[in-house]
């Protein structure tokens, strides 16, 4: 398969990330979803191994409801023993489809961010059930239009869907017919037409805390 250009959701993501870890700031990252630290959170991503010098230059915290993948703080998103104000960056990537009041998990994420404040998230939209059993359920799917409600206080709200149609059906198919090759040729046809933004897997989406 020939190498395709870089999309445009992982040029965001990118970014995103470098805007959430600015140097000699405080960090917050909601269920360690960078997926960059082997020491706190229960997934490490090879392909993010660019991410891990840039969290030794921060105050990088990790936030999850239980103790076992070792976070700095054990919480709850929806009510955070955090105090108001005390973050420069909040990143919370695949979470709020797991708690049963994300609202509420907006509403505490701008709680703790300062006037100012960065919001990195993704939430999913055509993603498959993915529970997991004494950890987190599953409860929530958004639309580009749900994100900018949830985000109403928030300025600067942008976001950028992840996949397009074609692509996100190749996602959805059960494995082994969703595999690397039935994904590229999604992302193929995805390029050959106009694809919705509306129809995605998801949405990278920042944010900033009114000033």
């Amino acid at each position: 398969m020939p190498i395709m250009p870089q999309p445009a959701w992982e040029t965001f993501f990118e970014k995103a990330v470098r805007d959430s870890l600015k140097p000699e700031t405080r960090v917050l990252d909601i269920g360690a979803g960078l997926r960059a630290d082997d020491t706190r959170g229960n997934r490490v991503d090879k392909k993010r191994a660019w991410i891990k010098p840039l969290l030794t230059q921060v105050r990088y915290d990790v936030l999850d409801p239980v103790d076992t993948y070792k976070p700095d703080i054990v919480g709850d998103l929806q009510a955070m023993p955090i105090d108001e104000a005390f973050y420069d960056s909040v990143i919370c990537l695949a979470v709020l489809e797991h708690v049963p009041r994300p609202w509420d998990g907006v509403r505490e994420m701008l709680r703790v961010l300062r006037p100012g404040g960065f919001l990195f998230l993704y939430v999913p939209f055509l993603a498959p059930y993915h529970a997991e059993p004494g950890y987190y359920s599953d409860f929530w799917r958004f639309t580009d239009e749900g994100i900018k409600a949830l985000l109403y206080e928030f300025d600067d709200v942008q976001l950028v869907p992840v996949r397009g149609p074609v692509e996100t059906l190749a996602h959805l198919l059960p494995r082994p017919i969703h595999n690397k090759f039935f994904l590229w040729l999604g992302r193929r046809l995805d390029g050959f037409r106009k694809a919705s933004g509306k129809q995605a897997s998801g949405f990278y989406v920042t944010a900033r805390k009114p000033a």
